[in-house]
């Protein structure tokens, strides 16, 4: 497949249309259907919601988010609605709603906590916490291996292997966005996160993606600090269960060492 000119690119994953609303553009396609987004773009947009909303009341820090992937997200306009369940004086539960064309698609909520200076006493068991196992300028380009019927995905977000390969079982791979989420907005950590964090099951496939379906029903990312930097590391692996179902699980990098985990629950099935 030849790689689209620069003219063809969008600006930016999504354009704005009016208040919560907005315009997928094709550099959210995803591997599995040329019509549907690949879910780390939506993600990242219902978290970029929430985060605005804990942001009004001093929390600064997104400790956790979950994303239900409830239907295929189309690759159309969708609308992004927050609700704070719970704020309390050093956290705050939200939930927010993503929907397009008429239906409810993904369903988010996410834990966010205040952030204050502390200080930490040295030698503490498990620290300091890991590293990648190679930074993004010693990492090899990678390349996804697999069409998306045009622009999409792989043209959203640069790629490099820290170690493994794509779609051989586990590998850690650095993730950068090549476009912003909005245009003229610089993307936040949890955005840049929840964009890469939901190739872990991809990336550390250890199933045929062309006899297999694999498409992940949730997203979990838990952070212990907010990372840093342009570039995300996803040191994923992949492990399935004898019944059809499985379990993606990565860690979180970012330059500085670890910065949190995620996991994706995978219903297993033969492709038609």
């Amino acid at each position: 497949m030849n790689a689209p000119s620069q003219a063809e690119v969008p600006a930016s994953a999504y354009v704005p249309v009016g208040e919560g609303a907005w315009r997928a553009t094709a550099l959210t396609r995803g591997p599995w259907d040329p019509a549907h987004q690949h879910a780390g773009p939506p993600i990242a947009l219902a978290a970029r919601a929430i985060e605005r909303a804990a942001q009004a009341i001093g929390l600064t820090h997104i400790a956790r988010l979950t994303a239900n992937l409830y239907r295929p997200i189309p690759i159309a306009e969708v609308g992004v609605e927050v609700r704070t369940d719970y704020a309390g004086r050093n956290a705050a539960h939200f939930s927010a709603s993503l929907s397009a064309e008429g239906k409810e698609v993904v369903r988010c909520t996410a834990l966010a906590q205040r952030e204050a200076a502390l200080a930490i006493p040295e030698s503490l068991p498990g620290h300091p916490p890991p590293r990648a196992p190679r930074q993004p300028e010693a990492s090899e380009p990678g390349r996804f291996p697999f069409k998306t019927g045009g622009i999409g995905y792989p043209d959203l977000v640069e790629s490099r292997t820290a170690q493994g390969v794509f779609f051989r079982g586990p590998s850690a791979v650095w993730f950068r966005l090549r476009h912003p989420l909005i245009e003229g907005e610089a993307p936040t950590p949890i955005e840049r996160v929840a964009v890469a964090a939901d190739s872990g099951n991809g990336i550390s496939s250890v199933l045929d993606f062309r006899r297999f379906v694999f498409v992940n029903s949730d997203l979990t990312i838990n952070l212990l600090r907010r990372p840093q930097g342009e570039w995300i590391c996803v040191d994923a692996q992949t492990l399935v269960g004898p019944d059809g179902n499985g379990l993606a699980e990565a860690r979180i990098f970012d330059a500085e060492g670890l910065a949190g985990r995620s996991t994706q629950s995978l219903p297993i099935r033969m492709r038609d």
